[in-house]
Parts: structure tokens; C-alpha cells; sequence
């Protein structure tokens, strides 16, 4: 059991680590006895953990958030790590000076809120603090502390026009018509069309090469994107899958294909010079002219993924069925995102449970002395 002594007029802490070797810390000039034996309890409760680290020996945050990166390095796609770099580089110069073990809830809270009376966008600040949760999540493992603080915080919420401006929207299959005859050029009618029959993303899409597509099976083999200039593998198990294509699809791609100009790639949506498409000379020369032409509101490429998953579901496409064709990991993500579009009425579905429960005789319930009454009840 430690000790609280004093030398001079400051207090300082007599104990053994969890490793059996004597500390001996000095508490700060003007700490009182009561402080210095909390301190003490402190750092034995730390001890019993395994926790405890001499002082000199704790790292500043910014020291973790380097060593977690460098960690993340060759576990992780090389544009997330950028994006988490970027994160570190650009957002935490308020918590980079502070030894690991002084970020508490209350650090963490007073960060958020900060952001907040700053109006960063919500969304941009969620991510932010997935790459904060990841750090203090390492500093756990390497007992930096005991615990990892976002998790108790009290996480931002969204105000009522920010919710407005990250509202999904999705085009009616009457717009979607008057979409697509807007756009004159068959590459980018025919990728258009397959993105909102396909629901693929983006970066799928422009990754697609033409021994993708079977045309026997009407089906496309998602196993590769592009974003950011370079070729990736699908992040997830999940989103490497095969999509079904409608019969439009495949005949559209089918006669685009006779048109596609042969490339070392093999894309099917190449740009002039044979190489992968530029997804915002794609969106502003084609995509977003095409919406204005046909007098529609102005919503992002990928929309068109939420529209394709709209349609399914108010069809009463099976939910796992959308996820394995949008790729979800699974689909409770499904439902996560795409919850707000299911119709909250459907009186055929509650005709149906009445179809399967009472069968085709129908029901007649009620009490005892109802069925009696409407025993007697005599036919004319």
C-alpha cells in the first residue's frame, strides 16, 4: 500500500507499480494532503488495472493520433487513410497538446460543442469523431486510459434545417423518364439508366469493364471501383456481388457496347482517351444539364442509388433482397437508411395476414351472446 509524505511543502506519493518498481510522484506546488491521497487512490486503482504510467512516460495526444495512423496505415484502403489524415492534420489542434490521459468526457463534450457553435456541418462532424473514437479506442488497447470517453459523451444532434438538407431525394419513375430523355449521348443515357436500375454506386460503376456483365445470367459483377484516380477492390465482402439487370439494361448495354470504342481497359463507360471516366466532368457536363433540361430538381449521382432502393421498396421487394443488391453489410444498414421511405399504411398487407389467418370462409367474431343472436337470425 502506497504512502502520501511530505517533503518540504509539497506532498508526494510513495507506491509500487503493477510491475513491482517504487514510484515516487511529486504533486504540484499548492496541492493539498486531501488531494495528494486521491491522487494516491487514483493511481493504485490504475496499478490493480495494469493501467498506471509514470508521468513522464504519458503521451500528448498528438503522439497517439501519429501512432495510430502509422497503425492504420497497411490495414486500410490508401484514400480512407488520406481521409483520416486529413482528420488529424485539420481538427484536433485543441486536444493535441493535452497528455492522452487528461482527455476525459468533459474534453470530449466541450470539443463537440465547440464544432457546434461553429455550425460545422453535422455530418462532417460525425466523421470527424469516428476518427477521434478510433484514436481513444487505441489509446485503450495501449492502456493509455481506462476507458474510451466519446463513448459516455453526449454525441451532436441535428437541428431542424440541417435535417432538411440531408434529406434524401429521389425521383418518380415519371421523372425518371423525363430524365433520361434529356440526355442525348448513349454512354451516359446508357450509364445513367444503369445506375438507377442497378442502384450501383459511383465509384462501381465507373470501375465496371465489360467481362463484368453475363448477359446469359442478366446479372453484373460488382469486384471493383474507382475513386480518387485509382482502382480499388470492393471495401466489404458484401458490396463485391452481382446485381440483376432488367431487360431494358441489358439490351441498352448490349447496343452501347456495338458503339463503345475498344480499350486496353475494357471499361464500359470510358472516357475519350480509353481511360476511366472523370465522375465531376461526368456530373456537370451531363448529369446535372439533363435534370435542368427536363425541369427537375437538382439532386446528387448518387440519388440515384436511394431512388432505385425507393422503387424496391415500394414495390414490396423482400429487404434482404435490397440489401444484397445495394451491397449493405446487412440489413439492418437497409433499414437504417432507407426506414423513412417504407409506406407506414398498406392495407393489403393487413389483408393479406387477415387472408392467411381466417382463409377464404371469412371471420365472424364477437361474444357468445352475438353469435346466438345471429344464429337465430332467420333468412327471408
Amino acid at each position: 500500500m502506497g504512502t502520501v509524505r511530505k517533503r518540504g511543502s509539497r506532498y508526494f506519493l510513495d507506491f509500487y507499480d503493477q510491475y513491482g518498481v517504487r514510484q515516487r510522484h511529486l504533486m504540484r506546488k499548492g496541492a493539498t494532503k486531501a488531494e495528494a491521497k486521491k491522487q494516491l487512490r487514483d493511481n493504485e486503482n490504475m496499478v490493480e488495472k495494469g493501467t498506471y504510467m509514470p508521468p513522464k512516460d504519458i503521451p500528448k495526444f498528438s503522439q497517439v493520433a501519429a501512432d495510430w495512423l502509422e497503425y492504420k496505415k497497411a490495414k486500410i484502403r490508401e484514400t480512407t487513410w488520406e481521409v483520416y489524415e486529413g482528420h488529424v492534420r485539420n481538427h484536433f489542434d485543441d486536444l493535441n497538446g493535452k497528455l492522452i490521459n487528461q482527455v476525459s468526457i468533459a474534453t470530449v463534450e466541450k470539443f463537440i460543442t465547440k464544432r457546434q457553435v461553429d455550425r460545422m456541418n453535422i455530418g462532417t462532424l460525425r466523421k470527424i469523431l469516428v476518427t477521434l473514437g478510433q484514436i481513444l479506442s487505441y489509446a485503450v488497447k495501449h492502456r493509455y486510459l481506462d476507458y474510451n470517453p466519446l463513448r459516455e459523451a453526449e454525441r451532436p444532434r441535428e437541428q431542424a434545417n440541417e435535417q432538411e438538407g440531408d434529406k434524401v431525394v429521389i425521383l418518380t419513375p415519371a421523372q425518371i423518364t423525363m430524365f433520361l430523355e434529356q440526355v442525348q449521348d448513349n454512354k451516359y443515357q446508357t450509364l445513367f439508366l444503369t445506375a438507377i436500375m442497378t442502384g450501383a454506386r459511383q465509384g462501381e460503376l465507373l470501375g465496371l469493364k465489360w467481362g463484368d456483365i453475363n448477359g446469359k445470367s442478366k446479372q453484373v459483377y460488382i469486384q471493383r471501383t474507382f475513386n480518387k484516380g485509382r482502382f480499388f477492390v470492393p471495401k466489404t465482402k458484401r458490396s463485391r456481388r452481382y446485381i440483376d439487370l432488367s431487360p431494358v439494361v441489358v439490351r441498352e448495354l448490349r447496343k452501347w457496347r456495338l458503339a463503345c470504342p475498344a480499350t486496353n481497359l475494357n471499361l464500359v463507360f470510358p472516357n475519350e482517351a480509353g481511360g476511366p471516366m472523370n465522375y465531376s466532368n461526368m456530373v456537370q457536363r451531363y448529369f446535372l444539364p439533363a435534370l435542368k433540361s427536363a425541369d427537375l430538381p437538382r439532386i446528387r449521382f448518387h440519388d440515384l442509388r436511394h431512388t432505385n432502393a425507393s422503387i424496391r421498396l415500394a414495390n414490396g421487394e423482400n429487404i434482404k433482397y435490397i440489401q444484397t443488391q445495394l451491397g449493405h453489410a446487412n440489413p439492418t444498414v437497409t433499414l437504417n437508411v432507407y426506414a423513412h421511405l417504407m409506406n407506414p399504411t398498406n392495407q393489403d398487407a393487413a389483408c393479406r395476414l387477415e387472408n392467411a389467418v381466417f382463409g377464404s370462409v371469412g371471420h365472424h367474431l364477437g361474444t357468445k351472446k352475438e353469435k346466438g343472436a345471429r344464429s337465430k337470425t332467420v333468412t327471408p
